[in-house]
């Protein structure tokens, strides 16, 4: 743990039974980021940011918060407050008493009290909401509420599971930007644990992933994108087509063609991934394309803002997926058309041999 690092978790397991939950969890958590914990239902992240709040006893390991062990404190007791899924909005109290809940055993004086209070709603943008009901607030107010509810209490470190999953999707996305930006102006650390490879992505310094229990792999967004450290990982962020390769005398072969390679990559049987929006397709190979395979275009979807294709090509067991840039006036290729896909040998990922 660095001086820089305010949550560590050092070789923790947690067991229940004969299940493993968590195996041989070591990471750090730097002071002042957005950290968030990422992966399926069931891969342990929930378990880990319990142990983190003090609800979840470790089978093994250590828990420093602070550079304190923090292990047996109670949860109380440690300077973490956590957001549930459900925000745990208190029916029978306005707007400002469920604010101001986690206050009460301090007994303040009145004035201070309701100073705090007023305080922790401008934080979150709900000033004037003190007297509302909690069935008078939207879905996102109610998560404002329980965000001002946790930073009242001042926590060096707030922890919060999966806290956009009961939005729809547009409210969804401006809570994001608006977390992201809470996080900024109150400067403590935050640690997510979300699902939602796009949510993690566009909130956070830096992301966790997680399957069954052990964490794979720690980096920033684009770091993780652009270097997945394995298929499983690469497969979870993002879309990805993957590709057996073989690679010799500084070359990889590709669905029959040959492409240079970084001097680094070793020779032998390896796993290949290109991004879909690194993929071209053209009518004709480009002088610019390192790969360039002739194809057929299978079908194709239309999101919006880009267009995805399904190709398949000579030589490989699966169809290419291809998203374009949804141009438009640009000639859009239709099923059945036969191409050209390709692109720069800087767009190949090597995953290895996994």
């Amino acid at each position: 743990m660095s001086q820089s690092d305010i949550v560590s978790l050092q070789g923790v397991d947690v067991r229940f039974g004969e299940f493993t939950a968590l195996s041989d969890l070591t990471l750090d958590i730097r002071e002042g980021e957005f950290f968030s914990l990422l992966g399926p239902s069931g891969c342990g992240k929930t378990t880990a940011l319990r142990v983190m709040a003090g609800f979840q006893s470790v089978s093994e390991g250590r828990l420093l918060i602070d550079g304190r062990d923090s292990g047996a404190l109670p949860a109380n007791r440690r300077p973490t407050n956590m957001v549930f899924q459900n925000y745990a909005i208190f029916p029978h109290l306005n707007v400002a008493d469920n604010v101001a809940f986690g206050l009460k055993s301090l007994k303040l004086p009145a004035p201070e009290l309701r100073a705090r209070v007023a305080a922790a709603l401008e934080q979150v943008d709900l000033g004037g909401f003190d007297r509302r009901r909690s069935a008078e607030l939207s879905g996102g107010q109610r998560q404002r509420v329980a965000l001002a509810r946790a930073l009242i209490l001042q926590p060096r470190v707030l922890l919060l599971d999966e806290p956009l999953s009961a939005l729809d999707r547009q409210l969804r996305e401006n809570m994001q930007w608006e977390l992201r930006d809470l996080q900024r102006r109150v400067g403590i650390t935050f640690v997510m644990v979300t699902h939602d490879q796009y949510e993690a992505m566009s909130m956070s310094d830096r992301i966790g992933v997680m399957f069954d229990g052990q964490l794979h792999q720690v980096a920033s967004p684009s770091s993780l994108y652009a270097a997945p450290c394995n298929r499983r990982v690469a497969a979870f962020i993002g879309g990805m087509n993957f590709f057996d390769g073989a690679v010799s005398a500084g070359t990889v072969a590709v669905a029959g063609a040959t492409v240079p390679v970084p001097r680094d990559w070793v020779d032998g049987q390896c796993t290949l991934g290109i991004r879909p929006e690194q993929l071209q397709l053209d009518d004709g190979a480009r002088d610019d394309w390192d790969l360039a395979v002739r194809g057929t275009v299978r079908d194709c979807s239309f999101y919006g803002e880009s267009v995805h294709y399904r190709v398949d090509v000579a030589g490989s067991d699966h169809p290419w997926t291809v998203a374009q840039t949804n141009y438009f006036g640009r000639r859009d290729h239709a099923p059945g058309d036969s191409v050209y896909v390709g692109c720069q040998q800087a767009a190949l990922i090597n995953l290895g041999n996994d």
